[in-house]
């Protein structure tokens, strides 16, 4: 539940400070009094829209913060999984700041988290019904979630949705492969011309790179075969003057005085490496000087000419010839693939209908959960809204299952949308939820479907934000009696104008608006038995209160006592 709620710089609220407990407690004030922004404040603590404009004027900063505690183990458990501990007792703090300079600011338990991380986590610590969310109600897709819910489907909706995207990645191949063999003949004539082309110059990664080298010494080759043969001739290529003839005569003659001075083998020895060096050396040069073309000019030519083709295929297929090859195996790879099409469609196609069936299982289990769910809510919910002076109310839900091909249709969800259909008035058709004009039997119906799923949805606060807009008197007041006993499985809080729901809260908060230095301020309090009976008076009054409705104000509060039981 909301423990406590402290508010700074935020539209009117220069700053508040307030503590709340379990049960139900309602926020009443006169319009214009900042009722709205507590609610405001709320929602931005929850991740909702956070305007820099909301930011009190003259101030750089605002912040909501807020503590959750008691929290239900299944809800401490999966704030867990989504990475936000809570302490030993089972509680959050909840801070977001909002600057006039830069981004806004979350932090849970001290922690900074992203804004997606506080709105995933919202969902499991409030639950907000203001008349847009009645509005919200009307949705299909609201509602089959909410039977979802009280059928306690999560499980199973988890796993159908990971049957159904095996399912969805199946049918995406044979989107692709079917949507190529429309053009099938036209791709494998593109890729086998590429293929061709490709391969008609037998390229090797590299190539280019050795053509342009091998260019190079062409065009060098008289500096080659003059400095080249020079340096050749004097280290080998002469018989009796070259480096290495000479080395080895040398190396023979301390051989000859090696018996004469020992130390002359080690000279000998060292000057044979030399020679073998330096041998070496003039081999590698000589290689040079045969690789030159007897007919440089037409080596050349052919050179350039590879080079050109070389560039016309990077033109079309890379930036170097490694691209080339690459785009090469590739075409082939999706040629292989088109001419084996067929078979591979026929094979996606066994797997397709072998994750349809383990899908539909799945999705016949969903269905029938929810059928049996579907039933026990149009009881509940008929019994409420009887209950809540609509005794003629006709509430059924039809659960739609959709056929192609005489095959069930799986969506995300499984195999069915849901509508509720009502008709508040004895002789009138029922229609969809959506076709509902009335305010006050749509805020009737939020209620009594909050009520039947307050022990399935494991949210520990719900708020309901003015939902008795468009009724009053005995109606309202059966509507404070249904939040009254709703507020014994979840804290409720009730923004209301009216009387006959405030006096049946455990605690009642006054909002009121003054002025200070200029200044406009909203506080909000709780009120004692005496403050009660004066708002409660204010609420029923006209212009000045009156003692009898000061005496009706404390026959409300002392009513409640009936509806403890």
């Amino acid at each position: 539940m909301l423990l406590s709620l402290h508010v700074e710089n935020l539209a009117v609220i220069k700053k508040i400070d307030v503590d709340f407990s379990a049960g139900f407690m309602a926020l009443t004030g006169e319009t214009g009094a900042g009722k709205s922004i507590i609610i405001d404040s709320i929602h931005i603590l929850l991740g909702g829209k956070a305007d820099r404009e909301l930011i009190r004027t003259g101030e750089s900063t605002a912040m909501v913060s807020g503590v959750f505690a008691s929290l239900s183990d299944a809800c401490r458990r999966q704030l867990s999984e989504l990475g936000v501990p809570t302490d030993e007792e089972g509680s959050v703090l909840v801070q977001r700041t909002i600057s006039q300079s830069g981004p806004s600011s979350v932090k849970i338990n001290g922690r900074t988290v992203s804004l997606t991380v506080l709105r995933s986590i919202s969902p499991l610590l409030v639950a907000i019904h203001g008349q847009s969310d009645t509005a919200a109600l009307t949705d299909s897709k609201n509602q089959l979630e909410l039977v979802d819910v009280y059928a306690s489907a999560t499980l199973l909706l988890k796993e159908y949705a990971e049957k159904y995207e095996e399912l969805e990645a199946i049918r995406r191949d044979i989107r692709n492969i079917t949507e190529k063999e429309n053009e099938r003949e036209r791709l494998c004539e593109i890729l086998d011309y590429q293929i061709k082309d490709i391969d008609s110059l037998a390229l090797h990664d590299g190539e280019e790179e050795e053509l342009v080298d091998k260019k190079l010494k062409i065009k060098n080759s008289e500096k080659i075969l003059k400095n080249a043969g020079f340096v050749f001739k004097a280290l080998k290529g002469s018989e009796k003057g070259s480096v290495a003839f000479l080395l080895d005569k040398s190396a023979a003659a301390l051989d000859q005085l090696s018996d004469v001075i020992p130390d002359f083998s080690d000279y000998s020895e060292r000057l044979r490496d030399f020679l073998y060096q330096i041998e070496d050396v003039a081999e590698e040069v000589y290689a040079e000087i045969e690789d030159i073309d007897d007919d440089p000019e037409e080596s050349l030519n052919e050179i350039e000419s590879r080079l050109d083709k070389i560039s016309k295929l990077k033109r079309k297929y890379g930036y170097t010839v490694k691209d080339i090859l690459e785009f090469r195996d590739k075409s082939a790879r999706e040629l292989e693939v088109l001419k084996n099409s067929e078979s591979m469609l026929k094979e996606l196609k066994i797997k397709e209908n072998a994750a349809y069936l383990a899908a539909l299982e799945l999705a016949d289990m969903l269905h029938a959960l929810r059928v049996g769910a579907a039933k026990e809510i149009e009881r509940e919910v008929k019994q409420t809204l009887e209950f809540l002076d609509m005794p003629k109310v006709v509430f059924y839900i039809q659960l739609n299952e959709a056929y192609e091909d005489g095959k069930k249709v799986l969506t995300s969800v499984g195999s069915d949308s849901a509508e509720f259909y009502i008709s508040a008035n004895l002789g009138v058709d029922p229609q969809p939820l959506s076709k509902v004009a009335s305010g006050g039997e749509l805020a009737r119906v939020m209620l009594a479907l909050k009520s039947v799923i307050a022990d399935k949805d494991g949210v520990s606060t719900v708020i309901f934000d003015e939902i008795d807009a468009g009724v009053s008197g005995k109606t309202a007041r059966k509507i404070g009696i249904k939040m009254l006993s709703l507020s014994k499985s979840a804290q409720l809080f009730a923004v209301t104008h009216s009387a006959q729901i405030a006096s049946l809260a455990d605690v009642h908060f006054l909002i009121s608006k003054s002025s200070d230095s200029g200044a406009t301020m909203t506080s909000v309090k709780p009120l004692d038995r005496d403050g009660r009976i004066s708002e409660l008076s204010r609420i029923l009054g006209g212009i000045a209160v009156t003692d009898a409705q000061r005496r009706a104000a404390v026959d409300m509060l002392d009513e409640k006592n009936d509806y403890l039981s």
